[in-house]
């Protein structure tokens, strides 16, 4: 019940489009209740009445040309409106619900997105965010107009013989406790289905991104079979839940088909003792399909909202997931940074129960100065400058740029003034103009352009066919790793930010390609602070400071030209590397 009263948040401003929507229903259901009445007058009034011939016919004339004109002409346009306010009303919900959610995905922290898997996020914004529609055009609509039917109809049984009606109405409470024995399971079975589904659209997800390694390992048939047991899962969960709706459908129509047959029985034993007219028996049974044919249209909403309210659950539980990186109350704007950053006796875990991969960490960055991390895989160099721009807050201590901690800042404005240019930079299925302007949207024609020449990027892509208009694919896959990577720097140019983090951006790139990115990002960097995560030691040793990192912990700081000096890590590291390319 509770997703039930959150979701009608998304509904409630289209609570008087629902209202019209409601009486243009009951005005089109109400149109054939007409029939039964208008068969029982032709049968007992005209056919069976006293009157001319002539008179007769020019009566039954009269109501069948009223009668087509309701159905041919009033109906059709009550019908369309209908359906079209429905479905407008429906998908603006979904619309509004899917904009929420998006921008609650915007808000979490890279601690969730770590743990969980991409295609399960997308099912539920996409799978079952649709699956919730059918509450607003079956629960919220279609629910009340057949169950107005049904009254509307008793109450027209009623004025003809209520003892007939009384006996149409024996069937209703054994209805009404199966309804409620059966569904109670089916909204668990349809929330383990819709999860089976979610967990094979992750896999199949993650196999999709994958398929070149799936590929260069000859591991198709491989994936073949894995794939063959999520697919085998899901369908154990779905034939579960086939077979318990079967077995709902089996009962409950036979009980609203056992309510008509006694009631015809009774009807037609009436009518040869003569205490009920043959119109009024035709007319009568015409009303069980209305009363009937409303209850099992109540028994497929059930299933649907049944589908319905395990989606919300679903949508829900994510829209719940609670945010980790937060503004203060108080926050501190800033429209420019000189730089000055302190790590002050700085501890991070990623999770509370793992161990610590940052210790102790303290370290002095003045303004403007180029300052590399260096060391081993797995030291904690990416999860060190991963805590400025606040992707993850500190377990312990305090970083500060310009004397206020980062936690003091307005989290936009913080970011807005650190440039990121990593190793896989991320470029979207978009043209490479789009994917520029990410940088800051609303820069001009001109700045673009600008910002494409300064990263050396701006030659290759005029030569492209469509130049600036060219789709890049998902993730840049149309472009060389040379290409995606001065697009990046050309987008960082475009932010010009306070502040600048290279991560290991040069590491994955041949020489030639090395020495274009390594010039525009030495413009880049130019009178800004900035973090550079090395792979190359030979590509910092012109830098400020170095900071040798190892297991978490600072082990030496101090120009290459100390480090060499002292004989330690940095030095035997800087040997390594020496040796291994004149190696080959």
């Amino acid at each position: 019940m509770d997703g039930i009263k959150r979701y009608l948040r998304f509904v409630r401003p289209y609570k008087w489009q629902i209202g019209a929507t409601i009486i243009i229903g009951l005005i089109k259901f109400g149109i054939p209740l007409i029939l039964p009445l208008l068969l029982k007058h032709i049968i007992d009034d005209i056919i069976q009445g006293s009157g001319s011939l002539d008179d007769k016919t020019t009566e039954l004339v009269t109501i069948m040309v009223g009668a087509i004109f309701i159905f041919a002409v009033l109906r059709p346009p009550i019908e369309y409106y209908r359906q079209y306010f429905a479905q407008s009303i429906s998908n603006r919900v979904l619309y509004d619900l899917r904009k929420a959610i998006f921008d609650h995905l915007q808000r979490l922290s890279l601690r969730y997105y770590s743990n969980t898997r991409t295609g399960e996020v997308i099912s539920r914004t996409i799978n079952d965010v649709e699956q919730t529609k059918d509450f607003v055009v079956t629960g919220l609509m279609n629910v009340w107009l057949d169950t107005a039917t049904v009254f509307i109809a008793i109450a027209v049984m009623f004025s003809m013989s209520g003892k007939l009606t009384c006996i149409a109405l024996l069937v209703l409470p054994v209805y009404a406790v199966a309804v409620k024995y059966f569904f109670g399971r089916l909204r668990q079975l349809t929330k383990a289905r819709s999860q089976a589904l979610a967990s094979m659209q992750a896999y199949l997800h993650e196999r999709i991104q994958g398929i070149s390694v799936t590929r260069s390992f000859a591991l198709e048939e491989y994936e073949k079979e894995q794939f063959k047991g999520k697919n085998g899962e899901f369908l154990t969960k779905a034939l579960s839940h086939t077979s318990w709706t079967a077995r709902t459908f089996a009962s409950v129509n036979t009980l609203t088909d056992l309510g008509p047959l006694i009631v015809i029985g009774f009807a037609a034993y009436q009518v040869l003792h003569g205490h009920l007219t043959l119109g009024t028996m035709v007319a009568f049974v015409g009303y069980m399909d209305s009363l009937y044919n409303p209850l099992r249209r109540l028994v497929n909403s059930s299933t649907t909202l049944t589908q319905s309210f395990a989606s919300m659950d679903r949508v829900f539980e994510l829209l719940d997931e609670p945010y980790e990186i937060v503004n203060r109350p108080v926050c501190v704007e800033k429209e420019q940074m000189h730089g000055a950053i302190s790590f002050r006796d700085v501890s991070f875990r990623y999770n509370p129960k793992d161990p610590d991969v940052l210790r102790n960490i303290s370290l002095l960055i003045e303004p403007g100065e180029k300052v590399a991390l260096v060391g081993l895989s797995g030291g904690g160099k990416s999860s060190l400058v991963g805590l400025l721009p606040r992707f993850y807050d500190v377990t312990e201590g305090k970083i500060t740029i310009d004397g206020i901690d980062v936690r003091d800042y307005d989290l936009k404005n913080l970011r807005s003034h650190i440039g990121i240019v990593m190793q896989d930079n991320i470029l979207f299925s978009d043209t490479i103009r789009s994917n520029i302007l990410y940088g800051r949207p609303e820069a001009t024609e001109k700045e673009i352009i600008e910002a494409a020449k300064a990263a050396h990027a701006h030659e290759f892509i005029t030569e492209l066919p469509d130049g600036y208009n060219t789709i890049v694919g998902e993730r840049g896959v149309k472009l060389s790793g040379g290409q995606r990577q001065r697009v990046a720097i050309a987008r960082v140019f475009l932010k010009n930010p306070s502040l600048l983090i290279l991560d290991e951006a040069t590491s994955a790139l041949d020489l030639e390609n090395e020495k274009y990115i390594q010039e525009a990002l030495d413009i880049l960097a130019k009178d800004r602070t900035t973090l550079i995560i090395a792979h190359r030691l030979s590509t910092i040793t012109h830098v400020d400071k170095i900071v040798y990192l190892q297991d978490g912990e600072i082990k030496e700081v101090g120009t290459h030209e100390e480090l060499m000096e002292r004989h330690s890590f940095y030095y035997n590291l800087y040997h390594i590397q020496k040796v291994e390319y004149i190696e080959q």
